[in-house]
């Protein structure tokens, strides 16, 4: 029987199967001799034990078309950012942070704006100004009138989408209007393993329907992804990619040297200051990153 791992937790997985439910599964010993790991988003072939207390084993993990390190789940087709409009005023810093992620892992990302019910057209516009120039599509949601959330389902449907966001901006809400048996779903897997489910911090897959999954990717503030440098930042920033060419210096950090292409883009609009200023920002930690491993050696 096939499946998808929906989450893994204490050696287990609990792998979710279309029509029949969610059965908790051991790995097999196979797999560590393959120092391979079943992810969560994995696909997998399992073993039925005993179907009336859904349990079983996971025999095989399918081909997988990527593989995340941070966070570290499998088969994302793409990522979803859910930031409040308003209360609270989106953090823009902490967006790039994820942005720079999903780029550089090569996931699509599609930028949310919730409770956009708070604010007038006019101040919605100046937020998205902000991305404009970046090639993110950015959508504007509110749970309670509704708005936005038919355009969000059918971004949602057929694919296992990366759900991310800071608390106090309606993710549950929107979660639970797109799937209302999601507080069953993820209470049936509380249960089995004892403990609340906003105790943990496990990436979680909800199933929406058919093949339409959602996960709940906690923790992406750090920076700290295997191979991503400081010079590699500016790759990470695509309104930025068209104007490194005109760089006068090899290698430039387009900080402090002079004839930057990059801010001379800045300084004609091209580039928005905040996106700018978010980019110096996280150059600095992730140079400081450096020293630090730098100084364990």
């Amino acid at each position: 029987m096939q499946g998808k791992i929906v989450k893994g937790i204490s050696g287990f997985y609990y792998v979710h199967v279309v029509e029949s439910g969610i059965y908790e599964c051991k790995a097999k010993g196979v797999f560590r001799n393959r120092k391979q790991k079943p992810l969560v988003g994995d696909n997998v072939e399992i073993d039925i034990l005993d179907d009336e207390a859904k349990k079983g084993n996971v025999i095989e993990i399918l081909p997988r078309t990527n593989e995340l390190i941070r966070p570290a789940v499998a088969n994302i087709d793409q990522a979803l950012l859910i930031f409040a409009a308003a209360k609270p005023t989106p953090n823009y810093n902490l967006m790039d942070r994820f942005l720079v992620m999903m780029n550089y892992q090569n996931v699509p990302v599609t930028i949310c704006f919730n409770k956009a019910d708070l604010l007038e057209d006019a101040e919605l516009e100046k937020i998205a100004e902000v991305y404009a120039s970046c090639g993110y599509p950015v959508l504007f949601t509110s749970t309670k009138e509704p708005r936005g959330i038919e355009e969000l389902q059918q971004l949602l449907e057929g694919k296992t989408s990366a759900v991310a966001g800071p608390s106090g901006v309606g993710k549950s809400s929107m979660v639970n209007l797109l799937q209302p048996n999601a507080n069953m779903e993820t209470g049936d897997i509380s249960r089995k393993i004892e403990r609340g489910k906003n105790t943990t911090r496990h990436s979680e897959l909800i199933h929406i329907q058919g093949d339409t999954y959602i996960m709940d990717t906690p923790g992406f503030s750090s920076l700290d992804i295997p191979g991503l440098t400081a010079e590699d930042l500016w790759t990470c920033y695509e309104e930025f990619i068209p104007h490194e060419p005109y760089c006068k210096f090899q290698g430039c950090s387009h900080i402090h040297e002079p004839e930057c292409g990059i801010k001379q883009a800045l300084a004609a609009g091209k580039i928005h200051p905040v996106r700018y200023e978010n980019y110096t920002m996280l150059y600095q930690e992730l140079k400081e990153i450096k020293k630090y491993e730098r100084r364990k050696l």
